[in-house]
Protein backbone atom coordinates (compact mmCIF):
# COMPACT_ATOMS: atom_id res chain seq x y z
CA UNK A 1 0.00 0.00 0.00
CA UNK A 2 1.39 3.59 -0.67
CA UNK A 3 2.51 5.61 1.84
CA UNK A 4 1.57 9.25 2.40
CA UNK A 5 5.59 10.01 2.22
CA UNK A 6 5.56 8.31 -1.55
CA UNK A 7 2.32 10.26 -2.64
CA UNK A 8 3.65 13.30 -1.45
CA UNK A 9 7.54 12.58 -3.75
CA UNK A 10 6.02 11.01 -6.69
CA UNK A 11 3.19 13.67 -6.73
CA UNK A 12 2.25 16.83 -8.35
CA UNK A 13 2.23 19.95 -6.65
CA UNK A 14 -1.35 19.71 -6.29
CA UNK A 15 -0.89 16.57 -4.66
CA UNK A 16 2.21 17.51 -2.50
CA UNK A 17 0.28 20.71 -1.34
CA UNK A 18 -2.89 18.56 -0.29
CA UNK A 19 -0.54 16.30 1.56
CA UNK A 20 1.21 18.94 3.56
CA UNK A 21 -2.40 20.17 4.28
CA UNK A 22 -3.64 16.81 5.18
CA UNK A 23 -0.26 17.15 7.73
CA UNK A 24 -1.30 19.77 9.22
CA UNK A 25 -5.21 18.46 10.13
CA UNK A 26 -2.72 16.11 12.77
CA UNK A 27 -0.70 18.74 15.17
CA UNK A 28 2.06 17.96 17.06
CA UNK A 29 1.54 20.85 19.84
CA UNK A 30 3.80 23.70 18.45
CA UNK A 31 6.20 21.21 16.39
CA UNK A 32 4.38 20.94 13.59
CA UNK A 33 2.40 17.84 11.61
CA UNK A 34 1.97 14.72 13.41
CA UNK A 35 3.28 12.46 9.81
CA UNK A 36 3.26 9.46 11.87
CA UNK A 37 -0.71 10.13 12.45
CA UNK A 38 -1.14 11.55 9.23
CA UNK A 39 0.21 7.97 7.73
CA UNK A 40 -1.83 6.13 9.58
CA UNK A 41 -4.85 7.97 9.21
CA UNK A 42 -4.20 7.89 5.28
CA UNK A 43 -3.56 4.43 5.16
CA UNK A 44 -6.49 3.91 7.45
CA UNK A 45 -8.15 5.81 4.77
CA UNK A 46 -7.34 3.67 2.27
CA UNK A 47 -8.77 0.81 4.25
CA UNK A 48 -12.16 2.29 4.84
CA UNK A 49 -12.06 3.07 0.78
CA UNK A 50 -11.57 -0.87 0.11
CA UNK A 51 -13.81 -2.22 2.72
CA UNK A 52 -13.49 -5.78 3.23
CA UNK A 53 -11.53 -6.22 0.42
CA UNK A 54 -8.26 -5.79 2.40
CA UNK A 55 -5.02 -7.18 1.66
CA UNK A 56 -3.94 -9.98 1.91
CA UNK A 57 -7.02 -11.16 -0.57
CA UNK A 58 -5.65 -13.10 -3.67
CA UNK A 59 -6.11 -10.64 -6.67
CA UNK A 60 -6.88 -7.47 -4.26
CA UNK A 61 -4.04 -5.39 -6.03
CA UNK A 62 -6.46 -3.43 -8.31
CA UNK A 63 -9.19 -2.91 -5.65
CA UNK A 64 -5.86 -0.90 -3.79
CA UNK A 65 -4.75 0.54 -6.59
CA UNK A 66 -8.25 2.08 -6.75
CA UNK A 67 -8.61 2.57 -3.27
CA UNK A 68 -5.30 4.58 -3.09
CA UNK A 69 -6.21 6.50 -6.24
CA UNK A 70 -9.48 7.44 -4.39
CA UNK A 71 -8.13 8.67 -1.52
CA UNK A 72 -5.40 10.74 -2.80
CA UNK A 73 -8.64 12.71 -5.26
CA UNK A 74 -10.26 12.83 -0.90
CA UNK A 75 -6.60 15.06 -0.35
CA UNK A 76 -6.79 16.77 -3.36
CA UNK A 77 -11.04 17.36 -2.95
CA UNK A 78 -10.68 18.80 0.56
CA UNK A 79 -7.70 20.25 0.24
CA UNK A 80 -9.64 23.51 -1.01
CA UNK A 81 -11.73 23.52 2.12
CA UNK A 82 -10.55 25.68 5.05
CA UNK A 83 -11.03 23.67 8.09
CA UNK A 84 -12.11 20.17 6.95
CA UNK A 85 -10.87 17.59 9.80
CA UNK A 86 -9.16 14.29 8.84
CA UNK A 87 -12.56 11.58 8.72
CA UNK A 88 -10.25 9.58 10.64
CA UNK A 89 -9.61 11.61 13.51
CA UNK A 90 -13.61 12.47 13.29
CA UNK A 91 -14.84 8.68 13.45
CA UNK A 92 -12.40 8.22 16.34
CA UNK A 93 -14.00 10.91 18.38
CA UNK A 94 -17.74 9.65 18.46
CA UNK A 95 -19.03 8.37 21.49
CA UNK A 96 -19.68 4.54 21.29
CA UNK A 97 -23.38 3.64 20.15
Amino acid sequence: MITLHEVHEKGSEAVKAAVLAFGARHPFGNAGPDWKWAEKHFTYLIEAIMGPATPPQVGAAPTVRRAENEAIGFLLAVNSQPNYRCPICVMRQRPPL
